[in-house]
């Protein structure tokens, strides 16, 4: 870990040389198109780039060499979102980047090898969101709104994580089960479809009526009717539905984007209940005695969010802290095993015991089951007017429970945010655990992540 320790440092010298007092962003960059600017052009870019310090999992190699741990750096996401508001009912939103470049993928579809197109080069652009929306009773009409919209949409109800703002993030990112169909049912989390969304009083909905990707995974023959394991398959895909319903205590969110803040840093008093639902019929299936059954996937969540400022005044602090349960039904047996931007592959000659969930940083990520996600932070007193960092140290605790593992788990995430400009330039560091099952009834332990991320958005 002593590389790891001396980028640390490197990264917090070049923080501490960051001006600091920069001009409100306000709404960012912002193009007016008329005179008293309701109609405009609004853009949005963001860049978060990780180094990394990984233990690899059991029976690991990198680029043809058998590993055990691994460095690297990475472009975690490369974004910019147009919003035009072209009336104040019509609103189109596109948004487009990349995600999750490393020195051995990532790149564009069929890159692999050495040379010009090499693995992890030239990753391919494409569009996170493209919708247009219309605002049918607007919220300065009376205590109810609505806007109908349809496209490629990140209205997927669920829970408020599962809309989450990727600018914003109070740990350095999300843990990922907050989005249970990620490249799978969806686009990078969106499907394409209807969705209907707006506010009575303090309490917020959102609703989506969507047409799933398809999914063709071929299940499995088990060995008896206990053990079939559903798998991604929906045939002619039916149409999913999806809603997020909230109650709002104190301060209003915005609810003209559907990117739920992570963190305000104390700028807002919000206390906010939710809960959420997804459903799509017939969506996995398994296989038993040569006949094929069908399973809808029917997703649950509970949630409750609060943000608001600590203490005297003068001393800036702010609490922020989020909580969620997550009921996943999926089919018999369903687990699926993910790793943020995983470089490593399988070593075809290891002899000890693997990792079930495979090679790099693979590790049940969602599945048939419950999980617990809580998370919280603290903005530290300052005692200055403009103090060139302000920290933010945060811990977040997961419990996964899924039905494929005899045994359930724990892990944990710790790190801080130091932020140079609020969340348009900051610094994180976060250390992160993940179990590592060698059998379905057994773990060996937690293996480690120390991760730097450097974000700058405008």
């Amino acid at each position: 870990m002593k590389k790891t320790n001396l980028l640390f440092f490197m990264l917090l010298i070049a923080a501490s040389g960051f001006s600091q007092g920069a001009p409100d962003y306000g709404s960012g960059l912002k193009f007016n198109l008329n005179e008293d600017g309701s109609k405009y052009l609004r853009v949005l870019a963001w860049n978060q780039i990780w180094f990394r310090a990984s233990e690899m999992n059991p029976g690991t190699m990198i680029n043809g060499e058998e590993a055990t741990s691994s460095t690297d750096i990475g472009n975690r996401r490369l974004r910019i979102l147009l919003q035009a508001q072209l009336s104040k009912r019509y609103m189109i939103v596109t948004h487009f980047g990349i995600n999750n470049q490393t020195f051995t993928n990532g790149g564009a579809s069929g890159t692999s090898g050495t040379g010009g197109y090499g693995a992890g080069k030239k990753p391919g652009l494409f569009f996170h969101d493209a919708w247009n929306e219309y605002a049918v009773i607007l919220p300065e009409e009376g205590k109810f709104s609505l806007s109908l919209g349809g496209g490629l949409h990140y209205y997927m109800g669920l829970s408020r994580m599962t809309m989450a703002s990727t600018l914003n993030f109070l740990t350095i990112d999300a843990p990922i089960f907050n989005w249970p169909l990620i490249e799978n049912s969806d686009q990078f989390a969106r499907q394409m479809g209807l969705f209907a969304k707006g506010k009575y009083g303090k309490f917020e909905y959102r609703v989506s009526y969507n047409k799933p990707f398809a999914t063709n995974l071929i299940p499995v023959e088990p060995t008896n009717g206990e053990s079939a394991v559903a798998v991604d398959n929906n045939g002619n895909a039916k149409w999913s539905k999806a809603g997020y319903f909230e109650y709002q205590f104190l301060d209003i969110e915005s609810n003209v984007l559907p990117y739920k803040v992570g963190s305000y840093l104390g700028t807002k008093r919000v206390f906010n209940i939710g809960a959420g639902f997804y459903n799509a019929p017939d969506a996995t299936r398994t296989s038993g005695g040569g006949d094929i059954w069908k399973h809808d996937i029917t997703l649950l969540s509970a949630d409750v969010f609060v943000d608001m400022p600590i203490g005297k005044p003068e001393k800036k602090m702010a609490i922020t802290a989020y909580s969620v349960f997550y009921n996943y039904d999926f089919g018999p047996n369903y687990l699926r095993n993910l790793g943020i931007m995983n470089v490593g592959t399988v070593n075809p000659d290891y002899e000890g015991e693997r990792a079930l969930a495979g090679p790099g940083n693979f590790q049940p990520t969602m599945g048939t089951g419950n999980i617990w996600y809580t998370q919280a932070g603290i903005l530290l007193p300052t005692a200055q007017e403009k103090p060139k960092v302000r920290i933010q140290p945060y811990g977040a605790y997961t419990y996964k429970n899924f039905e494929a593992l005899q045994k359930a788990s724990s892990q944990f995430d710790v790190g801080a945010n130091f932020f140079i400009d609020g969340h348009h330039a900051k610094v994180t560091t976060q250390y992160s655990t993940r179990p590592v099952y060698t059998a379905v009834d057994k773990t060996d332990g937690l293996k480690g992540e120390f991760t730097v991320q450097l974000q700058i958005y405008l």
